[in-house]
């Protein structure tokens, strides 16, 4: 199983979704930084990134952009969500591998998630 990082400034839905991927048998890392995230990626060896569209006033497609120009942490796969309507291309062009609107269905995330780490095993 992979090690994920949840980046997203409603701590609910970063504990609801850590709780529901560790029992799928992730390790999840949560974090509310969205600056941070490069540090986090290193620290806990992630493999990949459930990064949110909004955060905190940071736009997760900017986060996203720069961690694809990064060589540390460029191959590391990104699935962004957002509540906003539109906004998947957007995420798609910023480099997110995928994306999924919220709310969702967690059977469907999960479902993504391991298609993500099937495309993109870790090396």
């Amino acid at each position: 199983m992979a090690k994920i990082l949840i980046v997203d400034d409603d701590q609910t839905i970063g504990f609801m979704l850590r709780d529901i991927l560790e029992f799928n048998g992730h390790t999840v890392t949560v974090s509310q930084q969205p600056r941070k995230t490069k540090e986090n990626i290193l620290e806990n060896d992630i493999e990949l990134i459930l990064l949110d569209k909004l955060i905190s006033g940071v736009d997760g497609t900017d986060v996203c952009a720069q961690l694809k120009q990064d060589e540390a942490v460029k191959d590391v796969p990104i699935l962004m969500m957002s509540a906003l309507h539109n906004v998947g291309e957007i995420c798609k062009s910023a480099g997110a591998v995928d994306f999924i609107s919220k709310p969702f269905d967690m059977d469907t995330l999960v479902a993504k998630i391991d298609d993500i780490l099937e495309k993109y095993p870790s090396n």
